[in-house]
């Protein structure tokens, strides 16, 4: 993919925004500690406690300066770090490896964080295996200090630059400036890793996952970085800088219209309001989605808690996760989806069996309703936070009335027990099933008769209607949400809710899909959730948008036969709306 001397590289978009600058590179460092000489494990044990401390003070001290440039909120992260100071899995191990192998201190550490990373890079959850980045980050703030090592600030130049690594740890990006990192390129990572979540906090456009990036590009080189798309060019032709320039004046142009109609409601140009809301899933994401306009918390994914440690959490540390988000959203609506876990999450604290189809085995509500104990703790610690906030009960991956009935029945049953022990509720939560299930979707007319609203899922609807796995390769070119069947199902699910007046929200992957955006507008679609990132872009869009126009479109769109057909058709619509 080279161009003369411009070469083009592709990415994951991590933190939205556009960045021209000249390379600085940052070679991945070599780990040496194997080759320390150890002393006495007592003195190798001694030095290990004295280091752990010592990190321990460092992680507050940075959270305290950190909390003022990316939030509260988000400085936490480095807390979170803190926590693995003791962890089972990892520190005892580090000391058993001094007292049996007679490793150095830091060639223990090494060891034992390069294997602990290594297994959470394998995991199918991606959650998880983000989560490699902080044990590196751990294990070389502990190393740095065994050693007696300076701490490198990364991007600290005086000129503006694109900060180009191998892997962006969490706290190399705590101290990043804007005003001299222009934007971030790293060979690994992916938008939920915490590296990613600071730098959209910082404003600091990033594309990770670039496989070249320390190959392909030299310091000094200039850097042509879209975080938006994923995509960065390196040493740039003119005309390619020519587009650069233009896509800095939309960017701009845009800003400028963002702001002047950032507290005004989403609607059409000709007035029909829906209601934009965030999926987060993690408190520390509430202030991106707060400074992105969000209406409300559509989905909040609650496996976190359940993924980063190695035990169930309890319902004391459920709820203040719950009440932590329930509050900083201020009066804005809270959905809490409940456990969703079994397929592409895997559940550590409960060693599920492996399952040769685990998209169509046991997870989610299925799990929940046997695992009745675990149920019940979550929804006690959500009943508790509804006293501080809106909160509405989501639950997934419902196929059937007795499904949805049995979770009911548990929710009435914990909100009985809790009234009688004088714990304060809120008087109304509603509750919604996920609509992600063909026989959900189906079924949508009965279950509008008791459901107090619904939430389309796409990201499983879709793989479950045209029979894809999202996650193989070999058949994602299948896996399109504009699939006629698809978008049929969507337009029954909206129609049938509306008939009972139940409002119906969307928290996949479509509802932040722009070209997606006159069709759902068409169909009716009340609630619009997605990534915080992507809120902006469609606000503006939707009051580019006639709304009776776009309901004669979804019209042409649900007699179409094809997915091509339906991209092209909702493609020139969208050329003619913009002009």
């Amino acid at each position: 993919m080279v161009q003369g001397t411009e070469t083009r590289l592709t990415g994951i978009g991590v933190s939205d925004g556009v960045a021209l600058a000249r390379a600085r590179v940052r070679a991945p460092e070599r780990a040496d500690g194997a080759h320390s000489a150890p002393a006495e494990p007592s003195v190798e044990r001694a030095r290990l406690e004295a280091a752990r401390e010592a990190v321990r003070r460092e992680l507050r001290a940075e959270a305290e300066r950190a909390a003022q440039t990316v939030g509260e909120e988000n400085a936490r992260i480095l807390l979170v770090q803190e926590a693995m100071l003791d962890d089972p899995l990892f520190f005892p191990e580090v000391l058993r490896r001094v007292e049996a192998d007679r490793l150095s201190a830091e060639a223990a550490v090494q060891a034992v964080a390069e294997e602990l990373a290594a297994q959470l890079a394998a995991l199918d959850n991606a959650y998880l295996r983000e989560r490699a980045a902080d044990v590196r980050d751990i294990a070389r703030r502990l190393v740095r200090i065994l050693r007696g090592d300076t701490d490198e600030v990364l991007g600290d130049a005086g000129e503006p630059v694109v900060l180009v690594v191998d892997d962006l740890l969490p706290s190399d990006a705590t101290r990043l400036d804007p005003n001299r990192v222009h934007g971030v390129v790293a060979r690994v990572g992916g938008k939920t890793s915490h590296a990613a979540i600071l730098l959209r906090a910082l404003g600091i456009p990033a594309v990770f996952g670039v496989a070249e990036a320390l190959e392909a590009i030299r310091d000094g080189d200039l850097v042509v970085l879209d975080g938006t798309r994923g995509r960065c060019v390196v040493n740039p032709e003119p005309e390619t800088l020519k587009a650069f320039e233009a896509k800095v004046a939309e960017e701009r142009r845009l800003e400028a219209e963002w702001e002047a109609m950032r507290d005004r409601p989403a609607q059409s140009r000709d007035g029909q309001r829906v209601t934009l809301e965030a999926n987060i899933g993690t408190p520390a994401e509430v202030a991106a989605a707060l400074a992105s306009g969000a209406e409300g918390v559509g989905l909040f994914r609650t496996e976190f808690l359940f993924l980063e440690s190695p035990d169930l959490p309890g319902e004391e540390a459920q709820y203040r996760a719950y009440r932590e988000v329930v509050e900083r959203m201020g009066g804005r609506p809270v959905t809490i989806r409940t456990l969703d876990v079994g397929g592409d999450k895997e559940l550590p604290a409960l060693a599920l069996p492996k399952e040769s189809n685990p998209f169509l085995g046991y997870r989610a509500i299925r799990l929940c309703l046997e695992r009745r104990e675990l149920f019940e703790t979550q929804l006690r610690a959500i009943l508790r936070a509804s006293a501080h906030g809106p909160v509405r009960i989501l639950f997934p991956m419902i196929s059937s009335f007795d499904e949805w009935r049995a979770a009911k029945a548990v929710y009435e049953d914990v909100r009985r027990r809790c009234e009688a022990e004088g714990i304060p509720v809120a008087a109304d939560i509603p509750l919604g099933i996920m609509v992600e299930v063909p026989a959900a979707a189906l079924l949508a007319d009965r279950f509008a008769e008791e459901v107090d609203f619904f939430s389309i899922g796409t990201n499983d609807l879709v793989q479950y209607t045209v029979a894809v796995d999202r996650t193989n390769e070999k058949v994602a070119a299948l896996y399109d949400p504009f699939h006629p069947a698809v978008v049929r199902l969507i337009a029954q699910v909206i129609e049938a809710a509306h008939r009972r007046g139940k409002p119906v929200g969307m928290c996949g992957g479509m509802a932040g899909e722009p070209l997606a955006a006159p069709l759902l507008l068409g169909l009716g679609l009340d609630e619009w959730s997605m990534e915080a990132g992507a809120l902006r872009r469609i606000k503006l869009l939707l009051h580019r948008l006639d709304a009776s126009e776009c309901r004669a479109l979804a019209a042409r769109v649900l007699a179409l036969g094809t997915a091509a057909e339906v991209r092209a058709a909702l493609e020139e619509f969208l050329q003619a709306a913009e002009g």
